[in-house]
């Protein structure tokens, strides 16, 4: 285990995500969002508003993770199940993605309050995942979030390609070990494909949002619980 690991944090954040930057990417988010409501790619409307106010590269990640078409947002929405509806239903959580939104809250990282509810960060995964100190108090809190909500059972997909996957089942099946519902974690190829046809997924993945059936959404659940220890950007005004 590696400790003390700070997921997720860049040393310019503090300048690039400022109140001051914060106020420009609302601006420029606006910008981002009209034109997907008018179909534009999202490659060539980041290309093309990121230039326009000198955003840097993480700056547009964020923008391009928070805003969503119209569309999107009304069809997402359409498909959110409420906690109070899960009692003894079955729980389908893309791990990775779930676990790491968690570790970068807890690290004292930027996440974003996203368009659609959902929150999302900014670390980036491309195949390499090490268990870090904070790991654990993650974990620990979907594990928790989900028995006060009375599930029947929790489902957790972990990528097979990505490193440390195995050990990460371990210790969730570890941490779970006194967990009133039941709990099965499976090492996966194509994990996103397989919750694209699930209902009541725990994910902020947009592609997967767009597809599956119902989601759940439970890394905003937990963030609000604990708002005041995490750094979440609201790029989006209310």
């Amino acid at each position: 285990m590696s400790n003390n690991t700070r997921r997720g944090f860049h040393p310019k954040d503090l300048q690039q995500f400022s109140e001051e930057s914060l106020q420009q990417l609302r601006t420029a988010e606006e910008e981002v969002v009209y034109l997907l409501n008018r179909g534009y790619g999202i490659k060539q409307i980041i290309t093309f508003v990121g230039n326009h106010y000198l955003l840097s590269e993480r700056q547009r990640m964020a923008i391009t993770r928070a805003a969503c078409s119209y569309k999107d947002l009304n069809d997402r929405q359409s498909k959110l199940k409420h906690p109070q509806t899960l009692q003894g239903e079955t729980i389908h959580i893309d791990g990775f993605n779930t676990i790491i939104t968690l570790e970068v809250a807890l690290s004292g990282s930027p996440v974003l309050a996203c368009m659609d509810g959902t929150i999302r960060d900014l670390a980036g995964l491309r195949g390499t995942y090490r268990i870090i100190d904070v790991t654990y108090t993650a974990i620990q809190w979907i594990l928790t979030a989900l028995e006060e909500w009375k599930i029947g059972k929790a489902v957790w997909y972990l990528d097979a390609p990505v490193s440390n996957s195995k050990r990460l089942r371990a210790l969730i099946l570890e941490l779970a070990a006194n967990i009133s519902y039941e709990i099965e974690v499976c090492v996966l190829n194509e994990v996103d494909s397989l919750l694209e046809q699930k209902e009541n997924v725990v994910t902020s993945d947009a592609i997967i949002l767009n597809r599956c059936c119902s989601w759940v959404n439970l890394t905003a659940s937990i963030i609000e619980t604990v708002e005041n220890k995490c750094w979440k950007l609201l790029l989006t005004l209310p």
